[in-house]
C-alpha cells in the first residue's frame, strides 16, 4: 500500500499510544492528528465514518457520562454529529485511515489490517 496512514487521536490515549507504538514500530511514515488540538469537522467526521463502513453511532462513545448529559441516544445523526464534532471526548479513537480505508483501532492491533 502507497497512500499517506493517518491516525487522528487524544495523546492521553492508552489505546491512541499503542497504535502509534504499532505504526512507529512499523517504519511507514504516517501523520498524526490530536483531533482536540486540531478539531475534526462535520464533513471530516462523516467522512471518517464512511471509510469506516459503520454507522456514526457506532463511533459514539455512549458510556461517557457527558453523552448521558446531553440525551445523544435521542437525538437526529444530524444533530448527534455537531455535538459530537463540538464535544471530542464522544469520538471512539484513535481512528487510522489510509486511502479510503480506515480502522477503528480498539483494539490498537486492528491497525495492522492497513499496513
Amino acid at each position: 500500500m502507497s497512500e499517506k496512514i493517518t491516525i487522528y487521536q487524544k495523546p492521553t490515549c492508552s489505546k491512541c499510544r499503542a497504535t502509534l507504538a504499532i505504526l512507529d514500530n512499523g517504519g511507514e511514515d504516517f501523520e498524526s492528528i490530536n483531533y482536540y488540538e486540531t478539531p475534526l469537522t462535520v464533513e471530516k467526521l462523516l467522512e471518517l465514518v464512511q471509510k469506516l463502513n459503520v454507522s456514526l453511532r457506532d463511533v459514539l462513545r455512549k458510556d461517557e457520562s457527558l453523552a448521558r448529559d446531553l440525551g445523544v441516544m435521542s437525538m437526529s445523526d444530524d444533530e448527534l454529529v455537531q455535538v459530537m464534532v463540538d464535544n471530542p471526548d464522544l469520538i471512539q479513537r484513535p481512528i487510522v485511515v489510509r486511502g479510503d480505508k480506515a480502522a477503528l483501532c480498539r483494539p490498537p492491533e486492528n491497525v495492522n489490517a492497513l499496513l
